[in-house]
């Protein structure tokens, strides 16, 4: 098993900064790739990005492309989503997902998942 604790998220004005933070425990060898997803109220659940454990593979939804970067501290066990210039949509639940293997796409089917972070961009 794979426990997934996010941190980090609040109230942020427009054009403002965010850096969120999903604590990684368990299986952590097991992991092949970690994700963040997003989901608004009355809004279905949303790729935002993806990284591979080993840091070799990045991909972003193009909502968030130049506005976002995930990363990952292997030592810390720990994957940060840095957001910048936030807008008012940008406003959901975050939340971090774990893989322990790539079935061809890094925007669906993950094993894990972290009970979220509220972000809000006020306008």
């Amino acid at each position: 098993q794979v426990q997934l604790i996010e941190s980090g998220g609040g109230l942020v004005q427009a054009g403002g900064s965010l850096s969120l933070s999903c604590a990684v425990s368990g299986l952590t060898f097991s992991i092949y790739g970690m994700g963040w997803f997003r989901q608004a109220p009355g809004k279905e659940r949303e790729f935002v990005a993806a990284i591979s454990w080993s840091g070799a593979s990045l991909q972003y939804a193009d909502s968030v492309k130049g506005r976002f970067t995930i990363s990952r501290d292997i030592a810390k066990n720990t994957v940060y989503l840095q957001m910048n210039s936030l807008k008012p949509e940008d406003t959901a639940v975050y939340l971090c997902a774990a893989k322990t293997r790539y079935r061809g796409t890094w925007s669906a089917e993950y094993d894990y998942w972290g009970q979220g972070t509220q972000v809000t961009v006020s306008s």
